[in-house]
């Protein structure tokens, strides 16, 4: 496992994957600060950073509270000829939750709402208790595994960004104004990218491992590994 600092690779247990390439490497631990690199592709394999678990946890709620604000706050105004109409992503969903568009509706509001905010509540309810190095609470792991596998599926930016794009040609037929909703997007985008940065999935395991001992030694998370 190519890293920034040096390791003795000849002792130690586990084996990491790359994610990436699948190349199998040797599982050391890292200081804080230091950075494990896939030695085929130098895909990032594991990086811990001083306060990675608080800063995620304020990130997830920040999320939160931005994907509250996008649903219930305009997303944007179409005037023409003095006529205009404002609508949020609540008011269509509403508007369309009746006949054969609810499955259509239900399926989209489901990936561009309701995937990012559980995978949030999932993180936080992992990462809780080890940014105050207390042992993890019940079905942890289960807890994050799951949220690692939402992750490409978390489509906010997806939605943003087809949008933009649908509204080009909106544009020539009227004028548009984004409403507090779709910046609030944008945000969620910048905030989850920047969880996602902080986010070490195998830093993660780890410590989930090491806090999963209790101190008289009965092990609380037998299965650690996705």
């Amino acid at each position: 496992m190519q890293s920034e600092g040096t390791y003795d690779l000849t002792t130690g247990a586990g084996l990491i994957a790359c994610p990436r390439c699948d190349a199998l490497h040797i599982e050391r631990e890292l200081e804080p600060g230091e950075t494990a690199r896939c030695i085929r592709c130098n895909t990032v394999l594991a990086s811990p950073r001083a306060g990675a678990f608080t800063r995620i946890i304020a990130l997830s709620f920040t999320s939160l509270v931005l994907m509250v604000g996008a649903v219930f706050f305009p997303f944007l105004e179409i005037s023409r000829m003095g006529f205009g109409n404002q609508t949020s992503l609540f008011g269509v969903a509403l508007a369309f939750s009746h006949g054969w568009l609810m499955p259509l509706t239900v399926a989209l509001l489901g990936s561009i709402i309701g995937l990012p905010v559980l995978r949030a509540v999932l993180l936080v309810y992992t990462l809780w208790p080890l940014s105050r190095r207390r042992p993890p609470y019940a079905h942890a792991v289960p807890a994050f595994r799951l949220s690692e596998a939402l992750r490409p599926w978390s489509m906010a930016e997806i939605f943003v960004i087809g949008t933009a794009l649908a509204l080009v040609k909106v544009g020539g037929l009227a004028n548009i104004s984004f409403g507090p909703a779709f910046w609030a997007f944008c945000g969620l985008i910048v905030v989850n990218a920047a969880s996602n940065a902080f986010t070490s999935a195998a830093t993660i395991w780890d410590a989930i491992e090491d806090a999963g001992v209790a101190t008289d030694g009965r092990e609380m998370t037998p299965e650690i590994r996705a």
